[in-house]
């Protein structure tokens, strides 16, 4: 079994520390995960029988991926949720990626803040992959060679403000604002013969209870394999950087080529495709204050379990 890695804060001093039966503080200064993943291997495992136990209720969270990371993005990779957006559910041509700031990074039990002035708060549930090793000029990774790369496997939810990302066209802005990435629990170190589970993984969200998004990661259109030798093409990863693998059907947003064809009318003023745009989306269920969102990542065997991000929606109150 992989190792459970998280970091909290713990008399006010933050620690990293392995989740068994018990939390055990993990002996080592590291600031970052690059640090710890780079160095901080033999800690770890001495951690796991000898490091001091902490209780539960005494530690306050925190995003396991620290923000000296680069979160690396896919969109539409899988066939239903390309649907959603307005394409085929077949795989594309190409692979859609994009970054969001690491200053969206927070906890799996932190209040998600919505800013006053979006309307239209989506949620998508995501498998991240913690890189294990830098990456500084084309590199092919294959299945042999995959666990040389990844580090482990962690819950992510790529909140999304739709109004900006779709309408302003900005998919770095409408999915960066502060909180926008919870992250864990806890990042599951993958052992060396548990990167077969890569598409065994079940990915379930609920709002309130109500499923939402359920999918099994062999349902991806482009494999980690072949997005981290795309990247690898175009820009430098780094141990401890955050790669998002897309998220499945089952979103808020709906979109069309009628709705699609108006928000790319230049003829249209902005404020105008603002309303229009809400219009069409107002009956998708849409995140609201007080909404609770939960996560959970396990393999179809339950073997492998990444844990449960339980968060509520809290609507940031308007500035006068």
């Amino acid at each position: 079994m992989g190792i459970k890695l998280l970091r909290f804060e713990y008399g006010s001093q933050i620690h990293w520390g392995v989740l068994e039966e018990v939390i055990r503080i993990i002996e080592h200064e590291a600031q970052t995960l690059n640090i710890l993943l780079t160095n901080g291997y033999d800690a770890i495992q001495n951690a796991k029988t000898h490091g001091k136990i902490v209780a539960h209720e005494a530690i306050t969270l925190l995003s396991p991926v620290t923000e000296d990371a680069n979160i690396f993005c896919q969109g539409t990779n899988y066939g239903l949720h390309r649907e959603e957006a307005g394409f085929t559910k077949q795989k594309p041509p190409y692979n859609l990626l994009f970054t969001k700031a690491s200053s969206t990074l927070t906890s799996a039990t932190a209040d998600i803040i919505c800013p006053a002035h979006v309307k239209l708060l989506d949620y998508e549930i995501e498998l991240g992959l913690i890189m294990n090793k830098d990456i500084t000029e084309q590199t092919t990774i294959t299945e042999k060679n995959l666990k040389d790369y990844i580090a482990g496997l962690v819950i992510a939810n790529d909140m999304s403000a739709r109004d900006v990302q779709i309408v302003e066209q900005q998919w770095f802005k409408g999915k960066s604002y502060r909180g926008f990435c919870p992250v864990g629990p806890y990042i599951y170190l993958l052992e060396e013969n548990e990167i077969q589970y890569l598409d065994q993984l079940v990915l379930h969200l609920e709002v309130n209870g109500e499923t939402r998004q359920h999918v099994i990661t062999d349902q991806l259109l482009f494999k980690p394999t072949e997005t981290l030798s795309e990247m690898s093409e175009i820009y430098n990863l780094k141990t401890g950087d955050l790669v998002l693998t897309g998220t499945p059907g089952g979103v808020c947003l709906r979109l069309n080529a009628n709705i699609i064809q108006n928000i790319f009318d230049n003829t249209i003023p902005h404020e105008d495709k603002i309303s229009y745009f809400i219009d069409t989306q107002k009956d998708n269920g849409y995140l609201e204050d007080g909404d609770i969102l939960r996560l959970s990542i396990k393999s179809t065997d339950n073997v492998m379990d990444l844990g449960v991000q339980e968060n509520i929606i809290s609507h940031a109150i308007p500035v006068k």
